[in-house]
């Protein structure tokens, strides 16, 4: 199986470590420079230092139309906010081949829209419809990947042929793939697991306590769980990998970007300044206000989600927002 990965961060170079054991990966990038980098010192020293890249992975920044047409399976490793235009990009060139993404989150919408964002199968239905497409999701960070430590992710697609191709072209010893049809529900889990992980660094940073941090991360299960099920998803998917996994990663790991946000925030920084501290994209930072816009539109209610919101546009602080949490009315846990 021929697999082509487009986009070079963290998570695509991980992701291409892995199945060039087993597969010729073709690791693909826009910027020549960086390409010219990662040849040299056959590994990726931005963002997966001393990492080698296996024999099976070549890198390069040829026109994808060169190239992308005689692959057997695709995979989009861009930022959320970048994977419309490559949908765009790609769908002429393929004829059936299997497509699928690893970014997590919401893409806001333009003011004018009638939705406060999308999630990224919503993307893919308006820009590339014709495509038989999926997600590669889970409870992973990117350097545990490619040191090849154990890791279980969840291919998930309505279309078999596309779980099918994700387990083929990941699936090993070090790396165990689930295939799971709720498109929706792993989506939903992937994306809204980066704001409560914002508000358990929040927690952690202002020591608050183990009782606070499970405290947090069992309600913001639930949050997620009532937004994923009013947009149609399967309430029991936030029991799996892609739901609770992902959260208590996310929320707890020391290497989650995310929870550096909130470590950051808790001593004083502010946004900006703990965004640029961390090098890499913090999903949650971006997508935290289209989360609640869409619950709100759904009638659903995520008031740690909301808290996360208001922190970040500087509304509250960090005292106040814990507050505020802790003093709402009491109420049935269902």
């Amino acid at each position: 199986m021929k697999i082509a990965i487009l986009g070079a961060g963290a998570w695509g170079t991980a992701m291409a470590i892995r199945a060039s054991h087993a597969h010729p990966v073709t690791l693909w990038a826009r910027d020549a420079a960086q390409v010219a980098a990662l040849r040299a010192a056959r590994s990726n020293q931005r963002y997966l230092p001393d990492q080698a890249f296996p024999a099976g992975l070549q890198v390069t920044d040829q026109a994808l139309e060169d190239w992308l047409p005689g692959q057997d399976l695709v995979i989009v490793a861009t930022p959320m906010a970048a994977l419309r235009g490559m949908l765009e990009r790609v769908a002429p060139l393929l004829s059936g081949q299997p497509v699928a993404w690893l970014c997590k989150g919401f893409e806001p919408a333009p003011d004018t829209a009638p939705l406060a964002g999308w999630l990224a199968h919503e993307v893919q239905r308006q820009v590339a419809p014709e495509l038989h497409a999926g997600a590669l999701s889970g409870p992973s960070f990117a350097l545990e990947v490619a040191r090849a430590q154990p890791t279980a992710l969840v291919a998930a697609s309505v279309h078999p042929e596309v779980r099918d191709a994700l387990v083929h072209g990941f699936h090993s010893a070090q790396l165990r793939i689930y295939a799971n049809d709720d498109m929706v529900g792993v989506e939903v889990g992937g994306a809204v697991k980066n704001v409560l992980a914002i508000a358990t660094g929040l927690c952690d940073g202002l020591h608050l306590g183990l009782n606070a941090r499970a405290a947090l991360i069992t309600r913001g299960l639930a949050e997620i769980t009532r937004l994923g099920v009013a947009l149609g998803a399967r309430a029991e998917t936030f029991m799996g990998l892609s739901g609770l996994g992902d959260l208590v990663l996310t929320a707890t790991g020391d290497l989650s970007r995310n929870r550096k946000v909130g470590l950051a925030l808790a001593q004083g920084m502010s946004l900006q300044q703990a965004v640029t501290s961390l090098g890499h994209v913090a999903e949650g930072v971006y997508c935290a206000r289209t989360v609640v816009q869409r619950a709100v539109q759904l009638g659903v209610d995520m008031p740690i989600a909301q808290a996360v919101v208001s922190l970040l546009e500087g509304q509250v602080t960090p005292h106040e927002a814990v507050a505020q949490l802790m003093g709402r009315q009491a109420r049935e846990e269902g």
